[in-house]
């Protein structure tokens, strides 16, 4: 297959959650892999480690699980709320394609799930007078990291396997029955999962992807400073993606028009009220 670039591999790698059943060959996940390792590490620990679920068995009982653990995400979904960028129509066709994915995990042909070994911190007492005085401070700092060290291996197993043209996303709801998943896996006890990524050939088409512009979410020099591009701005790259945007846009809706007729307005998974706004904008 030809190879695209990396800004037309950015800005169309959307988050494709209904898969084929097709085999992925291990040649391709060996180099997805490959890409994932190339991300950095803190303190190039590389303490990372990734399982690749093939077995259906081991599929289907993660699947189970993270079915349990998503029922616990709708749940927080709307209670929060639509996030203030998006309309009604468009949150409820998230939460609709969410809950593909919470009933389908499962039945991917590859579930990947990176993970990180423990790094705890020397002793106390190891440390210097001025550290030690400051030891849970330190403490809170390497639990608030920690996902820096494992995320962007993740983005890049994102990248990769668009290259390859694979569907995947980023899911965490298994991380709330982490124990189960855990014993599923036959992790030790100081390895933790930080992802559960399903892979394989989309049933629908890449790209592009919507965003709020930068100017939005950027702020300059200070918070509540407006951030402008200076009048001599550099454009970003236009992607060979960004020529097809009206094809793209009309695959996208004949794809969600088939997520409404799988989960119409009267299904429990879908938005039937008007979802409170939020005072701010929400992430996804």
């Amino acid at each position: 297959m030809s190879e695209i670039g990396l800004f037309d591999a950015i800005y169309s790698a959307r988050s494709l959650r209904r898969l084929k059943p097709d085999p992925v060959p291990d040649k391709i996940i060996a180099k997805v892999l490959d890409a994932a390792i190339r991300a950095p590490s803190a303190g190039n620990a590389q303490h990372w480690a990734f399982v690749v679920v093939r077995d259906a068995a081991q599929r289907r009982k993660l699947g189970a699980i993270y079915r349990k653990a998503s029922d616990i995400a709708s749940a927080i979904y709307r209670a929060r709320g639509r996030p203030a960028h998006m309309s009604e129509e468009q949150y409820r066709r998230f939460l609709a394609s969410g809950a593909y994915l919470w009933e389908h995990m499962g039945e991917a042909p590859v579930l990947l799930v990176p993970c990180l070994r423990d790094r705890p911190p020397p002793p106390r007492e190891a440390l210097p007078a001025s550290v030690q005085q400051r030891y849970e401070q330190e403490l809170d700092y390497e639990r608030r990291i920690r996902g820096a060290s494992i995320y962007p291996a993740v983005q890049n197993i994102i990248l990769a396997c668009r290259a390859f043209g694979l569907g995947t996303l980023i899911t965490t709801n298994h991380i709330r029955c982490e124990d189960e998943v855990k014993a599923v896996l036959g992790l030790p006890e100081d390895v933790s999962t930080y992802a559960l990524m399903p892979i394989g050939y989309p049933e629908g088409k890449f790209g592009p992807l919507t965003r709020r512009p930068v100017e939005e979410v950027t702020h300059a020099d200070r918070w509540g400073v407006a951030w402008r591009p200076s009048s001599t701005e550099a454009k970003r790259p236009k992607p060979d993606v960004e020529k097809r945007d009206s094809k793209r846009r009309r695959l996208d809706q004949a794809l969600e028009e088939g997520l409404q007729e799988t989960f119409p307005a009267s299904d429990p998974v879908a938005v039937t009220e008007p979802a409170p706004t939020p005072p701010g904008n929400a992430r996804k």
